[in-house]
């Protein structure tokens, strides 16, 4: 697939199915990218494909990522958009962060599919927040409880959709899955690690329930589709639906 265009404001869009599942969380980012140039910090941020976008606004993006194929890739990334100078890659994880920076230097940090996968989410949370400076904003994506339930029973596993429906956190099956969550545990763990939340935002409640080719080959569907999901981001009734929970929360003082 070729490249995004370029959108104005210098940064790029995705298309297709891909702008459906990121289009809240980009138009969430923007708001707050947009009142300053800032010091961005993503962890796990992988190849770059949200910190490249955030550095062609202009701001200095560090990504934190395990993975030093990820992070070759991020550089060749950077170095394609002309945003070299603004994107510097850093091997290590949530585990190491306070040794790859310094406590509460940075204005943003960006931290999307990661939550799930760590052992204990509130000590990870309290260690983004010595990153931040008092009242820094986290971005956080993670995946939703309810909608686990509804894919497999939507792919015929009935039995295990029971399973996860009644025992979200036992048996092997949870075991080997990331974590997820409800919009009120979301926030309780949170507000445990020193964040106020401002926003809660449901993400994919359609993309990911709809067959590909009615998406990618109807025209005009995939601009529908990305602004139906829009429409119902930020309406509290549709977060049992989305396959994510994209928060906004600030560092309290």
């Amino acid at each position: 697939m070729p490249p995004p265009d370029p959108q104005p404001g210098g940064h790029r869009s995705p298309q297709g199915r891909t702008a459906a599942r990121n289009s809240v969380v980009w138009d969430a980012l923007l708001e707050v990218l947009r009142e300053t140039t800032a010091a961005v910090l993503d962890i796990g941020g992988g190849t770059g494909g949200f910190a490249v976008r955030v550095a062609e606004l202009g701001h200095q993006v560090t990504v934190i990522d395990p993975s030093p194929d990820a992070l070759a890739a991020l550089a060749r990334r950077a170095e394609e958009s002309g945003v070299r100078d603004l994107v510097t890659g850093q091997q290590g994880d949530l585990a190491s962060l306070l040794d790859l920076v310094a406590e509460g230097s940075t204005d943003i940090v960006l931290c999307h599919g990661v939550l799930g996968v760590v052992d204990d989410p509130a000590a990870a949370l309290t260690t983004i927040a010595r990153a931040l400076r008092p009242g820094g904003t986290l971005s956080l994506l993670v995946g939703q409880r309810h909608a686990a339930v509804v894919a497999r029973a939507m792919s015929g596993h009935f039995v295990s959709a029971k399973e996860l429906l009644e025992h979200p956190d036992e048996g092997a099956e949870a075991a080997a899955s990331p974590r997820r969550f409800t919009a009120d545990q979301i926030v309780a763990v949170l507000d445990e690690s020193g964040f106020d939340t401002t926003a809660v935002h449901a993400v994919r409640v359609f993309a990911d329930l709809l067959p590909g080719s009615l998406v990618d080959l109807e025209p005009g569907a995939s601009q529908a589709l990305v602004e139906l999901e829009r429409a119902v981001a930020e309406r509290p009734e549709y977060l049992t639906l989305a396959t994510q929970l994209h928060v906004l929360a600030a560092r309290r003082s």
